[in-house]
This record gives structure tokens, sequence and C-alpha cells, in this order.
């Protein structure tokens, strides 16, 4: 991929820019195919074109209507979301079996992540036991920020996080959000927080490399 990388806490992060989803998602399944045991992690903050994504398990009854976006079946976990402009994407590429961490584990300080970045800001956002992906509360009523999904292969992960930040909500009234039917979604923006994609990504990123490298509970 492009852009230049800049190496902290033994991570690689690469800022890309606008990139089309497809390319980039066969990179992270090339450069996941093609590490070692001595590659370091990477994470990658990039911003899509529109597009739906569906998971593994994403059934195409999620999609409610055509609005004219395309519809992409990939290899993450989870159902139906929507990548747009003015959302940040981080893609995680982990070395789950070198850090000693599972799935879940790797899902919880995911979450944790968006959390502690959007505290930051003054949100006060949570994670939900079976619905992966970050929370908070608009007028009283729970509202999705942030969608996440990985695929593990080879002991490693790709895909990650997508957080909402100033973008067109209006794609996400055309699926069911995360295979939720009625499930409302929100963005930084919408909680009064003046933020560009790009100024978000350098925020959250140095938040998930200590996350990822908190060491594990005893």
């Amino acid at each position: 991929m492009p852009a230049a990388p800049c190496a902290t806490a033994g991570t690689v992060v690469r800022r890309l820019g606008v990139t089309a989803y497809e390319p980039t998602w066969r990179a992270m399944q090339a450069f996941t195919a093609a590490r070692n045991a001595d590659t370091p992690d990477e994470i990658w903050l990039t911003e899509h074109p529109p597009i739906y994504t569906l998971g593994l398990a994403g059934r195409q009854e999620h999609l409610l209507r055509d609005n004219g976006i395309a519809a992409l079946k990939v290899d993450r976990g989870g159902q139906v979301t929507y990548h747009g402009p003015g959302q940040l994407v981080a893609y995680t590429l982990l070395d789950l079996a070198r850090a000693g961490l599972g799935i879940r584990e790797t899902v919880r300080r995911l979450e944790r992540a968006v959390i502690r970045f959007l505290d930051t800001l003054a949100i006060a956002a949570y994670a939900k036991a079976g619905a992966p992906g970050v929370y908070t509360l608009v007028d009283g009523a729970q509202a999705k920020i942030a969608a996440l999904g990985l695929k593990v292969s080879r002991g490693c992960t790709y895909h990650g996080l997508a957080v909402n930040i100033a973008m067109d909500l209006a794609p996400f009234f055309d699926i069911d959000p995360c295979g939720y039917r009625g499930l409302a979604v929100t963005q930084l923006r919408d909680l009064g927080v003046v933020c560009t994609v790009a100024a978000a990504g350098d925020t959250l990123a140095p938040i998930l490399e200590t996350c990822l490298n908190e060491p594990l509970a005893r």
C-alpha cells in the first residue's frame, strides 16, 4: 500500500488517505499471507468511497433496498455495514499468536480503544456483549458509533474498526446495520464534535497501540 509508514512501539502505522475498498482488502490478505514471525504489526488508517460490505455470515435480506451503492461479500466476521466518506477505518493487522491474544480479548481491546478515544472527546461510550462495536446514548436511546469485524488467518488478524466521524448517514437507513433491524447509528458531528478523519486517526492510532499492548490480566 502507498503512504510512508510511521513506526512506534513496534507497530507500523500507515496513513493511506482515501482508498478503494477492494484493493485495500486484497492488500490486507496479501500482507497477512506473506508475513512471518518477525513481521511488525501494522495499523492502516483510511477512508473509503461509498460501499456496503457483507461479512461471512452476511445475508442479503439485510440490504433493505437498492440505492445504487455497490455491495461486496468479504471475509470478515459480522453482517452488513456501510463505509463512506467521513468515516475513519482503522485496519488492524496483528499477530495474535505472538501476542498471546485470543480473538475475544482482541475484540475487547479494540472496543476499549474506541471507548478511550471517545472519552478524550467527552463522549461516554460502551461495548455490548454479543454485539461487537461501540455504542453511545443519543437523547437517551442507544446508537452505534463504531463497527468492528475481523478475519483471523494463520493466527493473524486483518480488517478492523470503522468509526463514524462526519459522514452522510443516510445509506445506513437502507440496511439493517450489523444485521440489527432498526439499529440507530450516530457520528461525532451529530454529537457536537468537529473533527476530520485524519485528525481522528492521529488520536486513535496511539490509543489502539496502547490497548493492544497492555499486559494480559492475571
